[in-house]
């Protein structure tokens, strides 16, 4: 093990971090250091038993072996199968880490100054890790995003536009497009903190939509529930006052902008912000986003037009072009003919690029961040293609 160099949060995504492939960015897969600290309710656990309990990724025997081979340490130290960890002791599992790959589109920088930069940030791309500025939690706004590291907008920033360190202002999720905006200071992101707090900073999202929407306004105003465990969001009707609903207060305006008579183009406008809450407030009054796999079920109703769920989707937009394999921009060497990287024999995933089990085919919704205005300022993103109905 003492051949192999360790990275840790403190490494930065560099250029030859990245390969492209058949429309996609992959990372190259590496040596990483995850470093966690024991938690009280871990305490008392065999550090095998914690691991198969916690992060259920892998199978006991492969942190059995972790253990003995010095994969998994207690506070830099090699121990037992049956040792017994104790509350705020350090814990490190040296692992092969392989990162799922993410849509090869070009992360744009829209505008630049001295104490804030804004970007376009494509769909399927995470905006940051969790391990990301872990000492700045202000409001519960680290957001953490386990699997990825490098393939972040904050990673690819990083190594190529030499843009860091970063603070993240607002979140978009994964699978949504448009407008980011990215502090250069903690003092610039306490104030953004303190506008959005005080409820000055207003967001304006594009949404294509099944079904003819309505016209004039229409307000949603229903609980958001979200579950963890699955993943998504539940919407609550109720009285506020009964204590049996478990959601927090939710609200979003929405306006037609167009139509087809097949689908309608939304913008959207939400008064507060809950996880997944735009799309769950579409599918609430009957109009999901027309590519969204995991709000469409409820409704039955098919997707695109185009048969496309939010892969195909995401890759036919025309305002972020994908980096082909043989088109790469002169920031981008790698030879994607010759992939080679480092077999690890204890790597659950070796030999494939992805984590193995990943087969996802979610990477991109018709839900487009378009505006983010505060007080004597604003900030725009391009309208996507699909904005335009035919």
């Amino acid at each position: 093990m003492a051949a192999i160099v360790w990275q840790t949060p403190a490494n930065l995504p560099e250029l030859e971090d990245y390969i492209f492939l058949k429309g996609k960015r992959y990372v190259r897969p590496y040596y990483f250091e995850f470093i966690s600290h024991v938690k009280n309710r871990w305490a008392g656990k065999t550090i095998v038993d914690l691991f198969t309990e916690e992060f259920r990724g892998r199978p006991y025997e492969y942190y059995e072996s972790a253990v003995k081979s010095g994969r998994i340490q207690v506070d830099d130290k090699i121990v037992s199968a049956s040792y017994i960890v104790r509350s705020t002791q350090k814990i490190s599992h040296f692992v092969h880490r392989h990162e799922p790959p993410v849509l090869a589109g070009y992360v744009s920088i829209l505008h630049s100054e001295p104490d804030v930069i804004t970007v376009c940030k494509p769909a399927s791309i995470p905006f940051y890790w969790m391990q990301y500025y872990a000492d700045w939690v202000l409001s519960g706004r680290v957001h953490p995003c386990g699997q990825y590291r490098k393939n972040t907008i904050i990673g690819i920033l990083q190594a190529e536009h030499g843009v860091a360190p970063l603070f993240p202002i607002h979140r978009l999720d994964r699978l949504v497009s448009g407008l980011l905006i990215f502090a250069r200071n903690a003092d610039k992101a306490e104030q953004f903190r303190q506008q959005i707090d005080a409820g000055l900073v207003h967001k304006e999202y594009f949404a294509r939509v099944v079904g003819v929407f309505p016209e004039g306004e229409q307000v949603v105003d229903a609980n958001v529930n979200y579950d963890a465990r699955e993943g998504r969001s539940s919407v609550e009707v109720g009285d506020p006052r009964d204590n049996a609903l478990e959601g927090k207060a939710a609200c979003t305006r929405f306006l037609r902008i167009s139509t087809n008579g097949t689908q309608s183009v939304v913008l959207c406008k939400p008064v507060t912000g809950r996880t997944h809450q735009i799309r769950v407030h579409l599918q609430h009054c009957g109009h999901p986003i027309a590519n969204d796999d995991l709000y469409l079920c409820k409704t039955g109703i098919p997707l695109s037009p185009q048969g496309t769920g939010a892969n195909g989707a995401a890759s036919i937009r025309k305002h972020q072009p994908l980096l082909s394999d043989s088109t790469m921009s002169e920031n981008h060497k790698t030879d994607v003919d010759d992939i080679d990287f480092s077999i690890d024999p204890m790597c659950t995933n070796c030999p494939c690029l992805s984590p193995k089990g990943y087969g996802r085919d979610d990477e991109g919704l018709w839900l487009h961040c378009m505006r983010y205005s505060g007080p004597n300022w604003s900030y725009e993103c391009p309208n996507p293609d699909w904005a335009v109905l035919n």
